[in-house]
């Protein structure tokens, strides 16, 4: 039967089909005309029933298969945006945004029901005001992934009031693109915002009103939802390097959920400024936005190698960290090597020390605290000890993972950790340092200023300082500047996580090349540093002579509101207790130059007392740091050079490390090894 003869039989009841059938057929009267008398039959009524029901079963499965069909691509929320343009623009003509907002559209099927109670709309969402000035930022370069666009966004007008003078600021930096979009139940005007917050052109701000229709009667649901498709609709335009948010109580509930929602499906870098970030995080409106992208994504660690009687200087030590604000990034972990016989003074501070600290938000209250003890009683060799100490840290993310060294002698301003972070974001991460590869010198940041050389014996003669323009300043007309020296220090000092690894590779291969050279070298056996320091800053400092790296050192100003060494409870460190604490610094029977040579020794070791102050009150160049290129560079031994010169004797002293140490002689240059990363292979040859 054809496939018709099967749909009618479908459809057709049997008398019906009958009754068909029989028209079709020819007639025995021989005319082949139908009988006169013939009239077509009634269809019983229950079979129209019948029919009708069952187009109505098909109707509405059909309807509910269309209804409920599944979204098998992303959520719903992530779709592309889909604006309203007012009437008289057209879609693709961008014009300068208007900062009144539009009246609702009239009421349609998905606006607000009628005699509803407040807050009970839950319809689709819409925005009237975004397309615009989404449209019109295109010259930022939003559609790249890596720009210079930063995004401040709030809910509730407290924190707007609490953001925007921040973005002002950085804005009128002019270092990024700073864009503020306003996502608030309220229906003030962007015009009466900007006026109400002391906001002008000058701020450089371009706002976006990323309110959704009818958000004053929608649910905190419909809100959370419009907030999070605001952000995703931002991010498709603009792609901010980073979102800076209210992360205080004043903020919304669904205004946080929604951008922490977002945060995690993008990855992309969330800001959420605590109580006070005004005042305390001043220091971010200096950032760029390639340094800002890295917020969230460097830590940092402690590590402190406490000595034998030296329990009054840990626990001075320990409670400067725990008065340390920490506001700028997450508490960090804490190591602490300590001794085989530990002071009982040390012991019982310990029972009660916390860390974090009380006044850290800690609300899992987990322990950030590693107390590593050492088993052998025997004092350390220089290599044992220098092995031991650098095995207390490896970075997981050598990018991202730092470790800030301190020494037991070291007290710490409450505002040192902002610098810390401060001074790595800017010379590790910014725009200026990647792009001009200075970022792959840099071998570490540290916080105090030194009065010596690392021999112990003769004084540090600082840069010279540089006229200043501001008014209060010394009498003189000059103040101190931060310096790039190439001698790394152990005092307290942050080392970049790559270069630390770098670090833990040169010493592997120097002491395995000192076991099979006979004899020794002069390179490896010289002994350059004092023995006040500890033995692996030797290594540190051949290291450093062989790159080209350099440590960055803050001016005499900055350092009084970081870091002071004390010396009256000073010990030497353990590899080197036996050989100098028998010696007495002046002999009874001491000629008049030992005498002056111990005086200046005292003398220039004086400390640096803390003088508290904001930290970008202590910054020359009204807070800004001054990029690599403005700051004066000494070698290792404190002489005055620059970036030709320093170059060229890292060059010198690493060919002559490679053919005395590294065993490789005088090779052809086609046959000399490439520098691979994080690693010093290509200093050493008798190892392969």
């Amino acid at each position: 039967m054809s496939a018709w003869g099967k749909m009618r039989g479908f459809f057709l009841s049997d008398e019906e089909l009958g009754k068909k059938d029989d028209d079709h057929k020819p007639s025995k009267s021989g005319g082949g005309l139908r009988q006169p008398s013939w009239h077509p039959a009634r269809v019983p009524p229950r079979r129209s029933l019948k029919r009708i029901a069952l187009v109505l079963v098909v109707a509405t499965i059909v309807y509910l298969f269309i209804k409920n069909i599944p979204v098998l691509g992303p959520d719903a929320r992530m779709r592309r945006p889909s604006y309203s343009y007012p009437p008289d623009r057209a879609p693709n003509v961008p014009k300068r945004p208007s900062y009144e907002r539009a009246q609702p559209a009239p009421s349609k099927p998905n606006g607000r029901p009628p005699n509803a109670p407040e807050r009970i709309f839950n319809g689709p969402v819409r925005f009237l005001e975004l397309a615009p000035t989404l449209h019109a930022i295109s010259g930022t370069r939003g559609s790249m992934l890596v720009n210079r666009n930063v995004l401040f966004a709030s809910s509730s007008l407290k924190s707007a009031a609490t953001l925007l003078p921040i973005a002002c600021q950085m804005g009128s930096e002019l270092k990024s693109y700073v864009h503020f979009a306003l996502m608030s139940r309220s229906d003030i005007e962007i015009r009466e915002l900007r006026r109400v917050n002391g906001i002008d052109d000058s701020c450089h701000i371009i706002f976006h009103d990323a309110r959704p229709d009818y958000a004053q009667i929608s649910t905190d649901d419909r809100m959370e939802n419009a907030v999070f498709r605001a952000f995703h609709h931002i991010f498709n335009y603009m792609h901010p390097q980073a979102i800076l948010i209210d992360g205080s109580s004043n903020e919304e509930s669904f205004f946080l959920r929604a951008a922490q929602q977002h945060s995690n499906a993008k990855k992309d870098t969330l800001i959420e400024l605590p109580r006070g970030s005004a005042r305390r995080l001043e220091w971010l409106t200096k950032l760029d936005s390639q340094a800002l992208r890295m917020w969230n994504k460097n830590h940092i660690d402690i590590l402190i190698h406490a000595v034998p009687g030296a329990s009054g200087s840990l626990i001075r030590l320990l409670r400067s960290l725990s008065a340390t604000d920490y506001t700028s990034s997450s508490v960090p972990h804490l190591t602490i090597e300590l001794p085989h016989d530990i002071d009982p003074p040390t012991k019982r501070f310990l029972e009660t020390f916390r860390w974090p600290p009380a006044h850290v938000y800690n609300p899992t209250n987990a322990r950030y605290l590693s107390l590593r003890h050492r088993i052998p009683r025997q004092r350390m060799s220089e290599e044992e000890s220098s092995a031991r100490f650098l095995e207390s840290f490896w970075p997981a993310q050598p990018e991202h993972s730092h470790i800030l060294v301190l020494s037991p002698q070291v007290e710490l301003s409450p505002d040192f950790f902002h610098y810390l972070k401060y001074t790595l974001l800017e010379y590790r991460y910014s725009a200026i340092s990647t792009y001009q590869h200075w970022d792959r010198r840099l071998f570490g940041i540290s916080l105090e200023q030194p009065h010596q050389l690392l021999d112990g014996k003769r004084s540090l003669s600082l840069p010279s300082v540089l006229k200043s323009t501001r008014s209060g300043d010394a009498a003189d007309g000059e103040i101190s500047t931060s310096f790039l020296w190439q001698a790394p220090t152990s005092n307290a000092v942050l080392f970049l996580g790559e270069k630390w690894m770098e670090l833990h590779d040169f010493v592997s291969r120097s002491l395995e090349a000192k076991q099979g050279l006979d004899p020794v070298p002069a390179l490896l056996s010289e002994k350059i540093v004092s023995t006040q320091y500890p033995s692996w800053l030797e290594h540190a400092l051949r290291l450093a002579r062989a790159r080209g790296y350099w440590m960055l050192y803050p001016g005499e100003d900055t350092a009084r509101n970081l870091a002071t060494v004390h010396s009256e409870l000073n010990r030497m460190p353990e590899e080197y207790a036996t050989q100098e604490n028998s010696k007495p610094l002046l002999a009874d029977d001491a000629s008049e130059e030992e005498i002056e040579n111990v005086r200046q020794k005292i003398r220039i070791g004086t400390e640096t007392p803390l003088a508290p102050v904001s930290l970008l009150d202590s910054l020359p160049n009204e807070g800004n740091l001054r990029p690599f290129g403005d700051l004066p560079i000494l070698t290792w031994d404190g002489q005055s050079t620059d970036f030709e010169e320093l170059n060229s004797l890292s060059a010198n002293y690493a060919t002559a490390f490679r053919d005395i140490v590294g065993g490789c002689g005088k090779e052809p240059a086609e046959r000399k090894k490439e520098r691979e990363s994080l690693s010093t292979q290509d200093l050493f040859c008798a190892s392969d």
